[in-house]
């Protein structure tokens, strides 16, 4: 009898240490970058899997997965001081954003259950909004761009920056309307 009363306390005790868990959203690891061989060819790729993608949900989760992508190239090349091209990949990962409640406000009126989808791109914009804002304090608000042999280029990258923050907060606060 003993016998029996500690297993079932056992059983117990490992139920009770089922919790379910939250993990944070995590950004991808950078991929091929501009200088690389093969970053033109993943580009196309990236463009034909647009097609490939079919469905509403697929499409919020590819251009989720774009936005990720372009905004880590962004900040890795801001860190190198890689101005030109860090502005043209954060522009490509604002045009993937602003895609994304396309297709939720798509999904809801098909009556489709985005709950989770709702809450992983909410949590990207929050990710993404404290990376933005961590490269705004370390960037320069504008850079000259000096090519050899053609005509200077200013880069406002603060409004850059503000404006894909405002993006993303707009994305999020459409997911989170207040209550």
């Amino acid at each position: 009898m003993k016998k029996i009363i500690v297993c079932l306390f056992l059983i117990a005790y490992c139920f009770l240490l089922i919790v379910p868990v939250h993990a944070g959203y995590v950004l991808p690891y950078p991929s091929y970058m501009p200088g690389n061989k093969l970053y033109p060819i993943a580009r196309i790729i990236d463009k034909i899997n647009n097609y490939w993608y079919f469905g509403i949900i697929a499409q919020s989760k590819y251009h989720l997965g774009l936005s990720d992508k372009y905004l880590v190239e962004s900040k890795v090349l801001f860190e190198y001081k890689q101005y030109l091209l860090a502005v043209d990949a954060l522009r490509r990962s604002d045009e993937q954003v602003e895609e994304i409640p396309l297709y939720l406000q798509s999904a809801a009126d098909q009556k489709k259950d985005v709950k989770i989808l709702r809450e992983t791109i909410a949590d990207a914009m929050l990710v993404h909004v404290s990376i933005i804002e961590a490269m705004r304090l370390l960037l320069p608000e504008e850079f000259i761009w000096r090519p050899e042999k053609a005509s200077e280029t200013t880069l406002p990258i603060s409004s850059m920056l503000q404006h894909a923050l405002v993006v993303r907060r707009s994305v999020y606060d459409a997911l989170n309307p207040p209550r």
